[in-house]
């Protein structure tokens, strides 16, 4: 484990894992850590060694003197190509393997946009970034939307109110609302997931070149989903899926919560 300090950004702290030798860089799901993937170890860690990296706002990885303004009006997507040219001063500069959960999708897709003629390699498990979100658009973009989320994340009631209502109506299964519940019943935590969301709103991925790209470099890419996710079904990135010529997809039975000793299993069976 170790940090790579990201200029006029701040600290990232990673974590490093597994049997392989092949590098894949990983960024994890909100509220996990950098060794979320840790649990693939019959599968993905076989070949790979993992240097999982922390969010900001999550475990070790600090900003450095941003301010709410700046938080709020989200990081720069340039920023990104922070991550790994600091990676390339301890490691040297070499061909990598990128892998992505949930919101950690979004930093990886990225990465293939500005890279992907040294990547071999992508995994992306129940990704955001392929596709637009309305849920997530309207609290971190529209006006209105924004408005709320900053009152639910100062209101426990209204947090509480919230995720009730989105597991009623099937939004949002048992496993999930436990791990958004435990995320939200702190006024720090609500409010680390306030930034947090906030922080990444501009990292938008532009799919339409990254097929592009996974197709001239003929980068293998895994596309994983969830029968039953509610946040980012497989429905959703089908249209980019259509446009990879020969993309791996699969669909398990399970929500969107995927990183899982199930999944590993599965993978298992497959050859990574």
């Amino acid at each position: 484990m170790g940090f790579l300090h990201l200029a006029g950004l701040g600290k990232v702290h990673f974590h490093e894992y597994g049997a392989g030798k092949k590098p894949m860089l990983a960024f994890h799901g909100y509220g996990m850590t950098g060794k979320q993937f840790h649990v693939l170890e019959r599968s993905v860690l076989q070949q790979y060694h993992v240097y999982g990296f922390d969010h900001f706002f999550h475990n070790e990885s600090k900003l450095d003197g941003w301010t709410q303004e700046q938080i709020l009006a989200g990081m720069p997507r340039a920023m990104v190509r922070n991550y790994i040219e600091e990676w390339f001063k301890l490691y040297g500069r070499q061909r990598f393997s990128v892998m992505g959960y949930s919101i950690g999708a979004k930093l990886a897709l990225i990465l293939v946009e500005e890279y992907a003629d040294l990547i071999d390699e992508i995994i992306l498990m129940a990704p955001d970034g392929l596709s637009v979100y309305k849920g997530l658009h309207f609290l971190i973009h529209q006006p209105v939307g924004r408005w709320f989320f900053k009152h639910v994340t100062q209101s426990k009631w209204l947090a509480t109110t919230m995720l009730n209502t989105l597991k009623k109506i099937g939004f949002i299964d048992e496993n999930l609302y436990k791990i958004a519940y435990s995320e939200m019943d702190t006024p720090k935590k609500r409010l680390d997931v306030y930034y947090t969301l906030n922080l990444i709103r501009m990292l938008k991925p532009d799919t339409d070149k990254i097929a592009g790209l996974i197709n001239y470099y003929q980068i293998p890419c895994k596309l994983i989903f969830g029968e039953h996710d509610h946040l980012f079904p497989k429905t959703a990135a089908l249209p980019f899926i259509q446009k990879l010529n020969n993309a791996e997809v699969h669909e398990l039975p399970l929500g969107h919560w995927l990183v899982i000793p199930a999944l590993d299993e599965y993978l298992a069976k497959f050859e990574i």
